[in-house]
Formats: structure tokens, sequence, C-alpha cells
């Protein structure tokens, strides 16, 4: 059986107390590897190490183009060894190895790329003043950096947070969600491959509770928390976040609105609501999970959304072909199941899907749900995606900001003032009109409300893992 171990200080090793917790492969729903089981004194020796490394290294004091380079030569190396890293991924959560090789992977490789050239293009600001003196902006890096990343994108969503941070002159300490640590692992070692020193990128495996998440969250020297998962987990990481005043950057939960106009483009709404909550089996933060069809197209839209559904392959995700793969773990199995078995005690009718087999669930449209029922109000983070009509642009929107969560929406529409009008009125972080997951890293990606505190991508990135600081000269000094 396969070892993932810890990098710290640029060694791979076990856990201070040697105790170590299984991989399972959702797929087979068997172990496949054993994994180093951090702790507190595994965080511990991660911080000092990134610590010692930004006191004292080089990292930090690299020009951008030095630290560039190196990143640029990570990228590289992502791309090279891209079927491992994509596998690594689909054996731990069981995302179609299409996708992971396809589209995570190389969207990592990006990220890397992007910080790199965006942290050495970036411009600060001159400022004239008239009293003879000079002002200009500096971006310092802001030290340690603990990132805590989520198991649905595990590689993709652990690039988001580790290059801007690197990028920017900061260390790191890398938490993967436990149910997906290898590709971090193997980030690390690539990391050390591409001439990083030591120290600046580390790795720790564990949980959260009375873990090396805790610890991670709670120690003061730590400078920068990024955290992507669950809302009730980013309110814990806050409270103990704010007892050092340690800033923090939360993307949480959402349950994605998805409105679709009667002058919409019928089948480029239906492709890309298909993609929006059935993709990778519906596990996506941004899922459209609340899809609000105008009542003079609903009964077509839904004929052809329900074709598209039952025609999507499910099966093994090593094999080419599988377009839905099992749920990642059994613990998150048996959540999305509490939602499917109580859909017809709330008053809601399974139009098509319902359980598979193993740990899956087969892509199931909803329709007849009162808004109050829980498949419609809680983040069910599954192939379950509840259907109602509606009338008037206002009753669409106001449905659509009737939730807590505010993370992103969809709108299909080829009324471009109304694509305009209601982009505006919905509150979302992210407003997608006619597409869905297109991403620009220039622009900002967060949410509000229950989806999050905080923005990253592009200068938003920047803010958050610098210091700015204003730098005031006098210049009209006589000699």
């Amino acid at each position: 059986m396969d070892f993932i171990p810890h990098v710290i200080d640029g060694l791979e090793t076990e856990s201070a107390g040697g105790g170590r917790f299984a991989s399972v492969d959702p797929w087979t729903r068997k172990e496949w590897a054993e994994v180093a089981l951090g702790g507190k004194d595994d965080a511990d020796r991660a911080i000092t190490a990134a610590r010692r490394a930004f006191d004292e290294g080089p990292w930090p004091r690299m020009g951008y183009a030095e630290r560039g380079a190196i990143l640029h030569r990570l990228a590289d190396l992502i791309d090279e060894r891209g079927d491992e890293l994509a596998m690594a991924d689909t054996v731990d959560m069981g995302k179609p190895f299409a996708d992971t090789r396809g589209h995570d992977v190389p969207r990592s490789a990006l990220n890397f790329r992007f910080f790199a050239d965006h942290a050495k293009l970036a411009a600060g600001e001159a400022l004239p003043m008239d009293s003879g003196h000079h002002a200009y902006t500096r971006f310092e890096p802001t030290g340690v950096v603990a990132a805590i990343a989520p198991w649905n994108f595990p590689l993709m969503m652990e690039t988001w947070k580790v290059a801007p941070a690197l990028a920017w002159g900061n260390t790191v300490v890398l938490k993967p969600a436990e149910d997906t640590p290898y590709s971090a692992t193997i980030l690390a070692r690539l990391a050390l491959e591409a001439g990083m020193p030591p120290g600046v990128l580390n790795v720790v495996h564990g949980f959260g509770p009375d873990s090396a998440g805790q610890a991670l969250t709670e120690d003061p020297r730590v400078d920068r928390i990024t955290f992507t998962g669950e809302s009730g987990t980013g309110r814990i990481i806050s409270r103990a976040a704010a007892a050092n005043l340690t800033p923090v950057s939360l993307e949480l939960g959402g349950k994605g609105a998805n409105l679709v106009f009667a002058d919409a483009d019928l089948q480029v709404a239906v492709d890309w609501s298909i993609k929006a909550i059935f993709s990778n089996a519906g596990q996506v933060c941004l899922a459209g999970s609340r899809l609000y069809v105008q009542r003079e197209v609903y009964d077509e839209f839904l004929r052809r959304f329900t074709a598209a559904a039952d025609a999507l392959v499910m099966g093994d995700p090593k094999v080419a072909g599988t377009q839905v793969g099992p749920l990642a773990s059994e613990e998150h199995y048996k959540k999305v199941r509490s939602f499917v078995e109580g859909i017809g005690a709330d008053g809601g009718t399974i139009h098509t899907g319902g359980l598979g087999e193993g740990w899956s669930v087969r892509p199931t449209i909803v329709t007849g749900a009162p808004a109050d029922a829980r498949v419609c109000r809680e983040e069910i983070f599954g192939p379950v995606v509840v259907v109602h009509p509606f009338d008037t642009e206002a009753e669409a929107v106001a449905a659509a900001n009737d939730t807590p969560y505010g993370l992103n929406a969809m709108l299909f529409t080829e009324n471009l003032s109304r694509a305009h009008r209601v982009a505006a009125a919905l509150k979302a972080g992210t407003v997608w009109a006619n597409c869905f997951f297109i991403r620009d890293l220039r622009a900002p990606f967060g949410g509000v409300g229950d989806s999050g505190v905080g923005r990253e991508g592009g200068t938003f990135s920047r803010e958050f893992f610098t210091e700015p600081k204003a730098v005031v000269m006098a210049i009209a000094r006589e000699g």
C-alpha cells in the first residue's frame, strides 16, 4: 500500500507520533494508501520551517523575476507530470480522469504562470503631493500563509491559494483535505525539483478539529489564513483567527441560482445548465442547484434538460468516457443520500435520477418542491437540482436572492438589457450570463453572506497576500 508523507522543510516525513490514516478510492470503496496523520506537533514543525524560511531565507528577498522563473518551472513540471497528478485526484475523490487531466491540471499550471507574471507586472501608485513631498506604494510579503484546501478540486484549489501567496514572496503551510491528500504531496515534491528553497512550501496532512487544521488556524505565527470549504467550518476558523487578529479569506458554500428566460437560446441554456449541476457529480460550490425557468418555455426546457441528464455516462472515473463518477467519500454520500431520500417527504418529486450503485447518485432532477424544502434551502453538494417555473423577471430575481448564500448565479437571455439589469440585481460574487465556470484570473472571486469573506484573484490576491505600504518622501529640500 502506498504511503503519502508530509513535506516539511524540504523533507518527506512521517508524523511526529507516527500516526497514519487511510485514503479510500470512492469507486472501489477500498483503501489504497496510508497518509501521515498530522497533529499539533506536525503543524508546529511546518510553521517553524515556514517562519524561518520567511525570516531568514532567500525567497521573500528574491526579485519578482527570480521567483517567477521558479514558479514557471513548477508550472512546466505540473504539465509534464500531469497524468500522475490527475490520477492522484481521480483515485482520491472519484472525479473522472478526463476532467482532472483535461481541466484541473492545466488550470493548476496556469495559476502559477498567471500569478508569477501578475506579481512582476502589477503596478503600484505614485502620488505627487503639493507640499513638496512625494508618496508611493509598496507591496511587501506578509509572512507565513496557512492554506486549507477543499476536496472537490484538490490540486486546482491548492494552487489557487499557493500560487499568489508564493508569487508575492510569502511562505506557505498547505493542509489539503483529508480525503484528497496525494496531489498536495506531489506538488510539494515538484516545487523542490523546480528550485524552491526548503521551508517555502510545506504540506501537512490531517484533519480539522483537534488536529493539524485547528493548530494552523490558532498559531499566532501565521500571518494569513486562506480557506475554502463549508460555511460552518469557515465560522470556526474566523473565531480562531480573530484571537490573533489574523486576516482570513474564506470561500464558503453556495446554493447558486440559474435563471432561464423565455427569450434564451434554449439549447445553450440546457447545455450549460447540465454542466452547472452535474459536473464533478455536483460537488461544486458554484453549482447551479436552484434552476428557475420562465413558464412559457418550462415544459420544453425540462424535456430537453431531462434527456441530457439521462444521457450522461456514469461509471468508473478511471475509464475513458465516464462523465459522472461516485461521490468523494462514504460520509459525503450519506449526506447527499439523506437529501434524496427526503425529497418526497418535503413535498417534491424526483423527475429523474435517484440513488445509484455504491457511493453514486444519478443525475437527479426534482420538481414541485416548496421553496422552504431542505432540498431548496441547504447546500447539497451533489448531482441534485430543483427546477421551478416563474412568470416575471422580478419574481425570478427575488427567488434567486432568497438565500443566505451569495457565491454565484447564472442567467440565460438573448436580451442584452435584461442581461445587464438582472446581473446587477443578483446578490452574488460572480454572475455568468449565457455561460458557466468561465474565469478570468484577474477578476475578483468570492461570495457574500454565508458564501464567504473577501475576494481573491489578480490585484485582490495581492491585497490579501501582501502588506501594502505607503512611503512618503520629502523632495523639495534645499541642499
